[in-house]
């Protein structure tokens, strides 16, 4: 030992042993030891504040054994260095561990107290001191290296982790099988699977696929880089396997969607080797509930958490609020948060979200304001939330607030803000976060910042600058991103052909192959829009090649695709090949079928949805009440039954499109009068889509009573909307008041009301033809006239008559047939009759409903030409076959 050096035991003499830890400190600790400052990064300060401690008292059970008692090593000066050092990682001291460093730097070399002041420090996140400690070593061992290759990789530095292991291997010093862990852990954090691989092969060489820990390591780098069947060869190999290996396969077999799977993987668990589930199993598992809706599962984990002890754990109590909060039980959440007796920053963030989905603003804005402290995070939440609900206006002042905080503004921030001006329409605020954005840095950075920007143009009327934006993006920007941005851009903005033609420019470039999830899912919904089938079935195919179905927002949009294409039997087909549903799942196919007219079918998926437990939401409710309205007998009392049951059983408040949809199920049925006092009876004031909906039902019925008394107060409701005056120039026309009809058209011009024109298109090899009324822009239009002329003349052969009633104009009856003839959807039924081969269906789709007069034509044209015609307009289908239409005339 060195001169004037003494062990430790003998500093803590007597008289001091029982002593409160705070009497202590470094200077009396080490006062024979004249040392100095190790480095600028651990200056020894005197300590005011150390653990009792005493060698002459016997530990304590809660005291790490003595080293000599376990390895036997006769060194007491390391061992009692090593002691303390445990003991101030216990604490959580960093102060201790630099005293010991300071101290053990005039201690005779001893790499394994080095060792242990490198697992001190990195244990309490000093990882550069490890460094230091590891670099002033002249033999590191392979512990040492281990140990701060270990520190690196949990530390975001895999590369420097990655360079000390081959320094180790160039050096000869062999790595143990805790060595490899560590490699593995830098290869899982960098996704370098191909490292991995060596590693793989490195631990076969050494024999070490017997250690469980690194064979899991290995199958969480093989499940992180989405090779699951090297993980399902490893976990198979395994011999004896520990909660760990479950729990990775686990975890991979939910990540690769693979939901059914993983649940009886869980059950073997059970069965084979007799393992309780952890909180990562748990939380794992109820991951996979919330992603596929499997809520009796959901709740039959619920329920063992609680049988197995986990309900203090936070970590499961955050996953089941998640769960909850995606199938739509909000007082489940609610009632779990109340029992929950610690809570972290991210059941908050959870509860915010819980909240904002459920539609309650005020309940989240109380909950964000009770936190003790806010930080950029939920921050994010709140202000994603009042995008959600269409608080436009609050999240703009909260993204005030949260700048006067100083808070660190993110992209995932600027994506909502951005969300938040378009849901004003502010064109002014718009131009002002357009700049804020531009500033920040951020626009170039991140691709989902630039597609919120865009679409922020577009809603507030900056469509020119949105495609500025798009034609001055720099060549390193992500055009996969940028083209998918502007795709979206058009299709919300009402132009579906424009966003058609820039997906084709896509394909034109060369992008197709880099075409992801959300630019399918989108294109799908404009294919749906447009009636594409052709473009939307190769999408289809495209997706399955690259297994995009098994993200079920695709699959949702391909269900959507095909339904609105006319081709139900596809969308039905899509569904059941689903791997996991979720409610959006089960909405699209309920819309599918009200859109086809196929109440009875929808009324059938409905039952089927309670039986597996689907909790529906409030547009699930106006779907299955819309089945009313199409079922092939009067279901009338039990479409009221279903109505009053929302609230009590399924706890939504009927609002007014359900009272709406209500009303338009009673006047479909011909029973005007009880529709007009369930508006009556309303617990609050009708608005006028309900008066609409009545309205349209005395259409149906030619009730013109009824029908003026509902036109009174649409009048009165929206005196100034360009639909009311419309109505109102329609309904003076109809009953031959002329002069009040041109009087009332005069002033929606003077006002500079805008009516959407009738429009229809029909596609042919994926290109969209497009026809207003006495359309004659179209390259062919001399030959659909001339066709639509021959087709007349046949249909008026078998009787075919025109209902001049149709025609609102005062004009001669000859000039009524000529506006009657040149219809919009005339024009695109008879370009589909010109470009399809014989025999094969007609697909039109029209923007507004069908008037009598081309629906009775079609019907004609059907027997004529001995083929389906097909139209899709604002109430859904109409297939014309044999002179008859599936919507039995009423629409």
């Amino acid at each position: 030992m060195a001169a004037g050096i003494h062990p430790p035991a003998t500093i803590f003499s007597a008289s001091t042993a029982f002593l409160p830890a705070t009497t202590l400190n470094s200077h009396f600790l080490f006062q024979h030891h004249q040392l100095h400052p190790i480095s600028p990064l651990s200056v020894v300060k005197p300590k005011q504040k150390l653990n009792r401690i005493s060698i002459q008292q016997p530990p304590s059970r809660s005291d790490p054994p003595s080293n000599s008692s376990v390895s036997g090593h006769s060194d007491p000066q390391a061992i009692d260095w090593a002691d303390l050092l445990k003991l101030a990682v216990r604490r959580g001291d960093v102060e201790v561990t630099r005293v010991v460093h300071g101290a053990v730097l005039k201690l005779e070399e001893d790499t394994r107290l080095s060792n242990a002041l490198i697992s001190a420090y990195l244990k309490l996140g000093f990882v550069n001191h490890a460094h230091n400690v590891f670099d002033s070593i002249p033999d590191p061992d392979v512990k040492s290296y281990t140990a701060i290759i270990s520190g690196f990789a949990k530390s975001n530095r895999e590369t420097e982790a990655m360079e000390l292991f081959s320094e180790m291997r160039s050096l000869g010093i062999e790595p143990n099988d805790i060595s490899l862990v560590a490699l593995l852990t830098a290869c899982i954090r960098s996704q370098n699977l191909e490292l991995g691989r060596q590693v793989h092969g490195l631990a076969i060489k050494l024999c070490y696929l017997d250690c469980i820990h690194l064979v899991n390591g290995l199958m969480g780098l093989y499940g992180k880089c989405g090779r699951l069947d090297f993980v399902i060869k490893l976990f198979h190999s395994l011999s004896k396997r520990d909660i760990a290996s479950w729990n990775t396969v686990i975890s991979c077999l939910v990540k690769e969607s693979m939901y059914d799977t993983a649940f009886d993987v869980f059950i073997d668990m059970q069965e084979t080797d007799s393992l309780r589930a952890d909180y990562i199993t748990l939380s794992t598992l109820l991951t996979a509930c919330f992603e596929c809706l499997a809520i009796r599962k959901g709740q039959a984990l619920h329920a063992h958490a609680l049988r197995i002890g986990y309900e203090g754990s936070v970590s499961v109590n955050n996953a089941l609020i998640k769960f909850y909060t995606k199938c739509g039980n909000i007082s489940s959440v609610m009632a779990l948060f109340e029992k929950m007796c610690v809570e972290d920053e991210f059941t908050w963030n959870e509860m915010i979200t819980a909240y904002m989905e459920a539609g309650l603003v005020d309940s989240a804005e109380k909950l964000f304001n009770q936190l003790p402290k806010k930080n950029a995070v939920l921050y994010n939440a709140l202000l994603a939330g009042f995008c959600r609900n269409g608080e436009g206006l609050k999240a703009m002042t909260l993204f005030h607030k949260m700048r006067h905080e100083t808070l660190e503004v993110s992209g995932f921030t600027l994506v909502s803000v951005a969300n938040a001006c378009g849901l004003m329409m502010d064109r002014k605020s718009s131009e002002q976060i357009h700049g804020f954005i531009l500033k920040s840095g951020l626009l170039r950075s991140n691709d989902h910042v630039q597609s919120a920007l865009l679409d922020m143009c577009v809603r507030c009327g900056r469509m020119e600058d949105a495609e500025k934006m798009f034609h001055r993006l720099p060549p390193e920007h992500d055009r996969l991103i940028s083209f998918t941005s502007m795709v979206c851009a058009y299709a919300h903005s009402g132009r579906p052909e424009e966003a058609v033609s820039l997906f084709c420019e896509m394909i034109s470039e060369g992008l197709s192959p880099l075409i992801d999830d959300v630019s399918s899912a989108t294109i799908l919904g404009v294919c749906g829009t447009l009636g594409l089938h052709n473009l939307g079935r190769n999408l289809h195919c495209h997706s399955l090649k690259l297994g995009f179905l098994s993200d079920v927002t695709v699959g949702n949009a391909v269900i959507s695709m095909y339904a609105k294409c006319g081709e139900l039997g596809g969308a039905v087909k899509t569904f059941e090949l689903m791997t996991a549903h979720d409610l959006v799942s089960w909405n699209n196919l309920l819309a599918g079928y009200v859109l086809h007219r196929q109440g009875n079918e929808a009324l059938d998926t409905w039952a089927r949805m309670k039986m597996q437990g689907v909790t529906p939401d409030s547009f699930t409710c106006l779907l299955i009440l819309s089945s009313y309205r199409h079922t092939t007998r009067n279901s009338v009392n039990l479409c009221r039954n279903f109505f009053s049951s929302i609230r009590p059983i399924y706890g939504i408040v009927p609002g007014p499109v359900h009272y709406a949809c209500l009303v338009s199920v009673l006047g479909f049925w011909g029973l005007l009068q009880d529709a007009e006092e369930i508006i009556k009876r309303m617990p609050f004031e009708p608005n006028a889509s309900v008066w609409r909906a009545l309205f349209d039902s005395c259409r149906i019925h030619s009730d013109s009573t009824i029908g003026r008394r509902a036109m009174k107060e649409i009048l009165s409701l929206e005196p100034h909307d360009p639909a009311t005056f419309i109505l109102n120039s329609n309904l003076y026309s109809a009953s031959g008041r002329w002069n009040c009809s041109e009087l009332v058209r005069a002033e929606i011009k003077d006002k500079g009301f805008w009516k959407i024109p009738g429009q229809s298109w029909i596609n042919h090899d994926n290109k969209l033809h497009s026809f207003l009324a006495r359309d004659r822009l179209h390259p062919q239009s001399k030959d659909i006239n001339s066709g639509l002329r021959i087709l007349l003349l046949e249909c008026m052969k078998v009787g075919y008559v025109p209902d001049t009633r149709c025609v609102l104009h005062d004009v001669e009856e000859y000039q009524k047939k000529e506006f009657l003839f040149y219809h919009s959807s005339k024009l695109a039924v008879t370009c589909g009759l010109l470009m399809t081969k014989p025999g094969k269906p007609v697909f039109v789709v029209k923007n507004i409903l069908l008037c009598r007069d081309c629906h009775t034509f079609f019907k004609f044209v059907s027997v004529v030409t001995k083929r389906e015609i097909r139209v899709r307009d604002r109430s859904g289908f109409h297939c014309f076959l044999n002179g008859k239409c599936t919507c039995n005339d009423r629409w």
